[in-house]
């Protein structure tokens, strides 16, 4: 398809289409003369991943281009090109470890991993941005007096873990690993505002039930 095509078909202008391959965050189309190209379905399917990471996930071009780069690198296996593109999606806040709350945050999440059984995140947790994230969020919890203890956190984390059953057996309905690779970087960014959104509703509909009044 020409470009013009590819605009209308994705609902992209054609304008910002010519944006992102000067960005490189869309590989270039076949040249078919001096001054066209020809696109295919595979930039159809990378354009709704690049609209997912700037348009909702509103992330800077240059964090796009290094999340797209980990999901093309085919040197490495699948598990590692998923893990180097999640982790290259911005995250919360760094734990600040002048902050005494924060050694014992650590602990407390490693607890919960360790009764999770969570031995990969164990292993590789230093390095990994949401295992910061957690620490930090864990360490607010604890510093104003909110519930932060194990037994209050395993719930959410086998809630997760349901979840995340459920977004990978998704990803696993796309053919190729490059799609599943996108699909599930994609969805990361476009689910988790549906998961905080339901969670909300059912906070409303739970608040009702118990506190409301016919």
């Amino acid at each position: 398809m020409r470009l013009a095509e590819l605009s209308e078909r994705s609902g992209v202008p054609t304008a910002t289409i010519k944006y992102y391959l000067r960005e490189r965050l869309l590989p270039p189309g076949t040249r078919v003369t001096a001054t066209q190209s020809e696109y295919g379905e595979e930039h159809l399917r990378r354009l709704r991943l690049v609209r997912a990471l700037i348009q909702v996930g509103r992330m800077p071009v240059a964090t796009a281009r290094e999340v797209l780069a980990a999901t093309d690198d085919e040197t490495l296996d699948q598990n590692t090109r998923l893990g180097a593109a999640v982790w290259a999606l911005p995250h919360g806040p760094e734990p600040d470890e002048d902050d005494p709350a924060t050694a014992a945050a650590r602990r407390q999440v490693d607890a919960l991993l360790e009764r999770l059984e969570w031995h990969h995140c164990r292993r590789y947790g230093a390095t990994s941005p949401a295992y910061g994230m957690l620490i930090a969020a864990v360490a607010s919890l604890a510093r104003l007096g909110y519930p932060h203890e194990t037994d209050h956190l395993l719930l959410h984390a086998r809630l997760a873990s349901e979840l995340s059953v459920a977004d990978l057996d998704l990803v696993e309905t796309y053919e190729t690993p490059s799609e599943r690779i996108e699909a599930a970087v994609a969805l990361t960014v476009l689910y988790e505002p549906v998961f905080q959104s339901l969670r909300r509703l059912a906070q409303t509909e739970e608040s009702n039930r118990r506190y409301g009044r016919e």
